[in-house]
């Protein structure tokens, strides 16, 4: 059987079993959200041995030679020793500028990072609290405008982070994981293209960056944005970009109303580019009827919200 060591701990584990298992079940309490390789919240660094990596190019190489490994994905095979992430000593950190409400359910957290943090509207940011407890989330800034990362946090349900999201006040300290790439970005190639962003609930948050920089970069096309939720937000933000930007189209759609609205749905342009974002249930149905709307798989971008809060 092989053994597995994690910082003073040492035990044996059965053959082939799932290395996130393997910690917690001995109590080393690794979170996640995913399993599925996207949210990098399990990350661990291999000290010695290797295990059977199941999704490889979930990382990039630099981290990949350095160590890390996501544990959801990995399996052990023979003796193995690691680090556990540890947000004090490998994470960034960031402070809380502020935390209000955009509507009754939906959290608008402000963070500071201590060192500046590159990156692209529709990324996604693992966010670890002083407490230990991360997960991921999408930025909802636009990099160059915004002077701080901003996050749109679903409070529909209690949860681990949500539970400490709630008591953040300006100063608290954050730290910053790993930055991921996600599938939600704008191109300017697309300039000319018709651009569709099609958001439910705080999926939002992540196309409000893309449809900024869209605009930013001066984007021709026609540009839709329907958002389907039980409580809108950044209501009076997209009217006034509207205004401005006569290309723009505002859709405001109640869940009663989502199944019309996707029946309507019909792409008039071969063009069409769409950027899907959501629960994984709304981002199937956004799906399925752009496919039977003639929409071509490769014009479909889709980032798929985590229902574990």
């Amino acid at each position: 059987m092989p053994e597995l060591r994690a910082g003073d701990r040492q035990w044996l584990v059965a053959p082939g079993i799932n290395l996130l298992d393997a910690l917690n079940g001995a109590g080393l309490a690794v979170p996640y959200s995913c399993r599925a390789g996207s949210c990098h919240a399990c990350l661990v660094r291999c000290v010695s041995g290797e295990p059977l990596d199941a999704l490889p190019e979930a990382l990039d190489a630099r981290k990949r030679d350095l160590g890390w490994r996501l544990s959801c994905q990995c399996r052990v095979v023979d003796d193995l020793s690691v680090e556990i992430f540890d947000p004090l000593r490998d994470g960034s950190p960031a402070t809380v500028v502020a935390s209000d409400w955009l509507c009754a359910t939906v959290m608008h957290l402000r963070l500071e990072p201590e060192r500046p943090l590159r990156y692209r509207a529709g990324q996604h940011l693992v966010l670890w609290t002083a407490s230990g407890v991360a997960r991921p989330y999408s930025l909802a800034s636009l990099p160059g405008e915004d002077p701080f990362l901003e996050f749109h946090i679903d409070c529909r349900y209690s949860g681990a982070f949500v539970d400490v999201a709630r008591t953040l006040q300006p100063g608290d300290p954050i730290r910053l994981g790993e930055l991921r790439g996600g599938a939600l970005h704008y191109d300017p190639d697309w300039q000319e293209r018709p651009l569709w962003l099609l958001a439910a609930g705080t999926g939002l948050g992540p196309l409000w960056g893309v449809l900024r920089e869209a605009l930013r970069q001066q984007h021709q096309g026609a540009i839709r944005v329907m958002h389907v939720a039980r409580e809108h937000y950044l209501t009076a933000e997209l009217q006034a970009l509207a205004a401005e930007h006569p290309q723009l189209q505002i859709e405001l759609i109640g869940p009663d109303d989502f199944q019309a609205a996707l029946s309507g749905l019909r792409v008039t342009s071969r063009q069409t580019i769409a950027l899907v974002c959501g629960s994984p249930a709304s981002v199937e149905a956004y799906s399925k009827r752009l496919y039977i709307a003639g929409l071509p798989r490769s014009q479909l971008l889709a980032d798929v919200f985590l229902e574990k809060v």
